[in-house]
């Protein structure tokens, strides 16, 4: 998968290693949380002031930030020699929308309104700066 190739839930780690549980309704499964499952996912809550942003940065799994109220855009960048560089426009996610980033993948993180975001990595969650 190139850099600006879209990372979806169809291809996304987030959405593997899901398992059956006993006594559920048929066509059920979940994937539980890390540590306590080595291949689970880390959920945070997030809350983000209007004005507020993360610097560059990469994650070691893929993630998947859903925007449950506000607006916020993610500047991807690429690395070269002569640091980095802007890969495409923002992408502008608003109250509703799902956004995924494949692990390593350089992004910001500006938060345009006040934000209420569900965050979910793919296994242990961490936090690379980038410059």
């Amino acid at each position: 998968m190139s850099q600006s190739t879209p990372l979806t839930s169809a291809t996304s780690a987030i959405w593997n290693n899901h398992i059956s549980v006993p006594d559920t309704p048929a066509g059920f499964t979940l994937r539980t949380t890390f540590p306590t499952n080595p291949n689970g996912v880390e959920v945070m809550l997030e809350q983000w002031e209007a004005g507020s942003a993360e610097p560059p940065h990469s994650h070691p799994g893929d993630d998947m930030t859903v925007v449950i109220e506000g607006r916020m855009a993610v500047q991807f960048f690429i690395k070269t020699d002569a640091g980095l560089v802007a890969d495409g426009a923002p992408l502008i996610l608003n109250q509703g929308e799902t956004g995924y980033i494949k692990s390593g993948r350089i992004h910001d993180a500006r938060y345009i309104e006040p934000c209420k975001l569900v965050y979910v990595h793919d296994k242990a969650f961490g936090f690379v700066a980038e410059s």
